[in-house]
């Protein structure tokens, strides 16, 4: 949107606050706005969620979790999956809107992407982030932000919010009152990157402050944190809203100040528009009490006015959205890219060539496990309502139609058994069973949502959603166990939102991460077992052996994390992940060096015999005297597809941004040295460098 477009909407903004009373005011400062019919502004609730699919307002496409989209690697999916969500969200409201349905989870402002970094697998929100990489993660929300807000020189097609600003991801138990100590250097270099690329390279409309305190600056009631290097350093020029009762934690869990009145005061002198919660309400005490003045109110507003402006909420009858018909929501183009997604989202992680299946020498498959037939896997948490779906044995069924199929849940996916009245591990036998009478055993394990998620969300109440171990729950791991000593030929596929110790299936024949993979998760899993899809997914998370190594979830230092600072030796690795087929890179070599810009090409080829896709990935290696840096950081990545023989010469523009050093005082400064890899995973023996520097 050109500059001259939003300074025209600020200053009708002013024009509209200029004639409100100070209760009208306040009245648009809360989540649930209130109407003012005398000048044309209708009620809105600011509340709606896109994280991988317009969620909780009914039918709408249902796209893999957001851990499961990163593990696409890609870029341009991302813009697409983002347009999508828009495109729903506005069929949506246009006809929700004519029913005078304006309430929660009808609206215009996406409280999505999260930004957070998953430095933890123990973290319960880590599934709807986009991994453990603040580049990937930058990279993939810019595009998704960007596909969600459109290119229109005069309307929004929707709002991005990113959140939770800032260095938050667990621990859930706690987190209303909980303080984050961050070093400079890991705030700069892993914490705040992907808000400051998202503000700068998409101009996210909306920032979502944390529950939590960083370095005891509160997120949602810190001058410094808001105006000063949001607004200030970083140009942050949208509206920032409160995670829902983070002002209520002001003055009850950090105890901050003492009185709902003097809450909404400071968050509202802080810098914080909205106020997803009731304290607000409070304001019309705080300025009779004059712990805040009208101009602290008119400034809070001007951002929200000027946000519904842009989207057209206000004035807007001349918007090109208002025509999106109902019909456009839920459409087959819509289901075909959420199929794509999932494709390209599923990880290969072993195969030992049983895959992909021979249908004509396989009489009968064995379909086991608590995720087998379990529909919640399919979506995660902030999700659609999707109009069909297929399970993992739905799909199976589906593809392999002259195959024999049995199936078990084999045991509870946490629980010691399925019934209620059973002894335990009560369905372990017929497991056996099914897989003795099988060609092949397909193990559906993992976790759901209601295990790892949200606070308020998730079941597992002692820990608040997070895990307090990453290994597989209840008797799973003892299925896999007996599932591999029936002697059939084993595939292990996990589903889950996380990392998870996959050790005990190391011994199967394959190893699929299907994360959550969205409506057509079944159906795309088994075209990839029988090798009509080709797998290319990327693991956007480590996978441990197990959680002993790491540090304890509340301590946000960086050191012994992700795959930039832990130095043992992981499960499977950041950047992994196998494919039917095989890939070459040659003739690595710098083009140029510029003073914002590296430019470097590569030659990949297809080596093997099916067509597939490779997810190129740029390394750096950086040195700077008397600090500390990161083992590896990715600089680049780019999707590329060859047909079986083919080969292509790829090039990718390198940010200096990412090629830089952060130093212990957080400063971007050019390393004294910088060596660049490339190859489909972790730099090693195997790929190829290039000097930088």
């Amino acid at each position: 949107m050109k500059k001259s477009t939003i300074d025209k909407y600020k200053q009708r903004a002013k024009e509209l606050l200029s004639q409100m009373t100070v209760e009208e005011k306040i009245g648009l400062l809360c989540v649930d706005s209130k109407s003012i019919d005398r000048l044309n502004i209708p009620e809105y609730h600011w509340w709606n969620e896109g994280l991988h699919g317009v969620a909780r307002a009914g039918v709408a496409t249902v796209f893999p979790q957001a851990i499961g989209l990163s593990a696409t690697f890609d870029a341009s999916l991302m813009r697409e999956v983002g347009e999508c969500i828009a495109t729903e969200g506005r069929a949506k409201y246009n006809a929700y809107s004519k029913e005078q349905d304006r309430k929660i989870y009808k609206g215009l402002t996406f409280w999505s992407p999260n930004i957070n970094i998953c430095r933890d697998p123990r973290w319960g929100r880590g599934q709807e982030t986009f991994g453990e990489d603040p580049y990937l993660t930058a990279t993939l929300a810019t595009e998704f932000i960007k596909g969600i807000q459109g290119d229109d020189e005069n309307y929004l097609k929707a709002a991005a919010c990113v959140k939770h600003f800032v260095a938050h991801s667990g621990p859930e138990k706690g987190r209303h009152g909980f303080n984050s100590e961050v070093t400079k250097k890991d705030f700069y270099e892993t914490y705040f990157p992907a808000f400051e690329r998202c503000i700068k390279d998409a101009q996210v409309e909306g920032v979502m402050g944390a529950y939590n305190s960083v370095n005891d600056e509160i997120c949602n009631a810190s001058e410094k944190l808001i105006k000063k290097l949001l607004r200030e350093k970083t140009g942050f020029d949208g509206y920032y809203v409160s995670d829902c009762g983070a002002i209520y934690d002001i003055y009850t869990a950090f105890e901050r100040v003492a009185t709902a009145p003097e809450a909404a005061a400071l968050a509202i002198k802080s810098g914080c528009n909205l106020n997803c919660g009731i304290v607000y309400a409070a304001l019309l005490v705080s300025l009779s009490e004059n712990l805040v003045t009208e101009a602290d109110i008119d400034e809070a507003v001007l951002p929200l006015l000027t946000t519904r402006l842009k989207l057209g909420l206000i004035d807007g009858e001349d918007c090109v959205f208002n025509d999106i018909p109902y019909t456009a929501n839920d459409t087959e183009e819509h289901h075909a890219l959420s199929r794509k997604a999932t494709e390209e989202s599923i990880v290969l992680l072993k195969n030992d060539g049983l895959l992909p299946l021979n249908e004509n020498e396989i009489k009968s498959i064995a379909v086991v496990g608590p995720n087998a037939d379990e529909k919640s896997v399919l979506l995660g948490n902030y999700n659609g309502t999707p109009s069909e779906y297929y399970t993992m044995l739905d799909g199976i069924r589906e593809v392999f139609q002259n195959v024999k199929i049995f199936y078990s849940e084999a045991c509870h996916v946490s629980s010691d058994r399925i019934e209620s009245c059973a002894e335990s591990n009560d369905r372990m036998s017929e497991a056996i069973l099914a897989a003795q009478h099988s060609d092949v055993v397909i193990v559906c394990v993992g976790l759901i949502p209601g295990i790892e998620g949200e606070e308020c969300e998730a079941f597992n109440s002692d820990l608040g959603g997070d895990k307090k171990d990453l290994k597989l729950p209840g008797y799973q791991n003892e299925l896999i166990e007996k599932m591999i000593q029936t002697g059939k030929k084993v595939v292990v596929v996990n589903l889950s939102g996380s990392a998870i110790d996959l050790s005990v299936a190391e011994k199967a024949n394959a190893i699929i991460q299907a994360w959550y993979p969205g409506m057509y998760g079944g159906l795309v899993l088994a075209n990839i077992l029988c090798g009509k899809c080709n797998p290319s997914g990327k693991l956007p998370v480590t996978f441990y052996k197990n959680g002993n190594a790491l540090p304890a979830i509340d301590d946000y230092t960086m050191d012994g994390r992700t795959y930039k600072y832990f130095t043992g030796e992981p499960l499977y690795p950041f950047g992994f992940g196998l494919s039917y087929t095989t890939f070459a890179y040659s003739d690595f070599k710098m083009l140029e060096s510029l003073a914002d810009k590296t430019k470097v090409q590569v030659t990949i080829r297809n080596t093997g015999k099916y067509d597939g896709r490779e997810i190129a990935q740029v390394y750096a290696r950086n040195v700077l005297a008397g600090e500390k840096l990161p083992l590896q950081q990715l600089v680049g990545v780019k999707s590329v597809f060859l047909k079986a023989g083919e080969s292509a010469k790829v090039e990718f523009i390198l940010d200096k941004y990412w090629l830089s050093a952060v130093n212990s005082n957080g400063e971007r400064v050019d390393p004294d040295a910088c060596e660049l890899f490339v190859g489909g995973g972790l730099p090693n023996e195997n790929s190829l460098r290039v000097k930088c520097k």
